[in-house]
C-alpha cells in the first residue's frame, strides 16, 4: 500500500473547496489537520461519515483540529452536498486524483465483478509538525468521528 504511514511527512496539497475556499497544506502550516478521503458526495456512507464529522466539529475544534474532506467530485456536486447537510468544514475537489494518488488512496476497486479505479475511504491525521500521526484505511463511516477525536487528543 503506497501513501504516507505514521511518522512520514504528509504530502503537500492545494485544492478548491466548498464555500469558495481553497485548502492547502501550506496554509495549514503549524496546525494539526485531518484529511479524509471519501468516494462520492451525497451517497449513504459518505453522508453518514460527513454528518458524523460535522457533529464532532465542536470537540475537534477544542483540539484545534482542522478537518478537510476530499473527493474526486467536481465542485457543483460538492457544493450541493455541503449545503444540503450544512457541512461547515471544507470539502475539497480532487478530480485529477493528484492528492488522492499522493496519499495512496486512488486504488483499484471492484463491484459486481468489475474492477475500476476509485477513492478508498481513508483518513490521515497530521500533526502541527506536518508529520502523519494516524492513518485509517477502509474507514467505517459510523465510527470514524469518535476514533478521530480519540487520536486528536494525543496530539
Amino acid at each position: 500500500m503506497s501513501g504516507p504511514n505514521p511518522g512520514d511527512t504528509a504530502p503537500p496539497f492545494e485544492m478548491a473547496a466548498s464555500g469558495g475556499r481553497t485548502v492547502s497544506s501550506a496554509a495549514l502550516g503549524g496546525q494539526p489537520y485531518l484529511l479524509y478521503f471519501y468516494p462520492k458526495a451525497d451517497t449513504p456512507g459518505c453522508t453518514k461519515q460527513a454528518c458524523g464529522i460535522q457533529e464532532a466539529l465542536p470537540a475537534l475544534g477544542k483540539l484545534n483540529l482542522t478537518v478537510i474532506g476530499v473527493s474526486p467530485d467536481n465542485m457543483p456536486p460538492i457544493e450541493k452536498f455541503a449545503k444540503k447537510y450544512n457541512l461547515e468544514f471544507p470539502l475539497a475537489s480532487d478530480p485529477e486524483h493528484k492528492t488522492a494518488e499522493a496519499y495512496g488512496v486512488w486504488v483499484e476497486k471492484s463491484m459486481y465483478g468489475k474492477t475500476y479505479m476509485g477513492m478508498e475511504r481513508s483518513s490521515f491525521l497530521v500533526g502541527a509538525d506536518g508529520v502523519v500521526k494516524n492513518v485509517w484505511r477502509k474507514v467505517k463511516p459510523e465510527a470514524h468521528a469518535a476514533a478521530v477525536i480519540e487520536a486528536a487528543k494525543a496530539l
